[in-house]
């Protein structure tokens, strides 16, 4: 699992340019869209979405209310990865 969360830093990064921060700066629990975590917005969301859907295949469902949820965290999109057995 801590390889995986280390991947999912370096996409969050990545993908999105965020060029003030470096994998390490990103906790495991850290809220990504929440003002007191990364305070990213909806246009990350799906920034973040394309690029998870390309490096791991998720399938991610505009009705699916748990979206949210599993984009809370770095720790809760691995886990939602994992239950998807996406893993790499």
């Amino acid at each position: 699992m801590n390889e995986l969360l280390r991947e999912l830093k370096v996409l969050v990064v990545e993908a999105l340019h965020l060029e003030d921060l470096s994998p390490d700066d990103i906790g495991d629990d850290t809220p990504l869209f929440a003002d007191d975590g990364l305070g990213l917005d909806s246009i990350d969301a799906l920034e973040l979405g394309v690029a998870l859907h390309k490096k791991y295949r998720l399938k991610l469902e505009q009705a699916d209310q748990k979206v949210r949820e599993h984009f809370r965290s770095v720790r809760t999109l691995a886990e939602f990865i994992r239950a998807q057995g996406a893993a790499t």
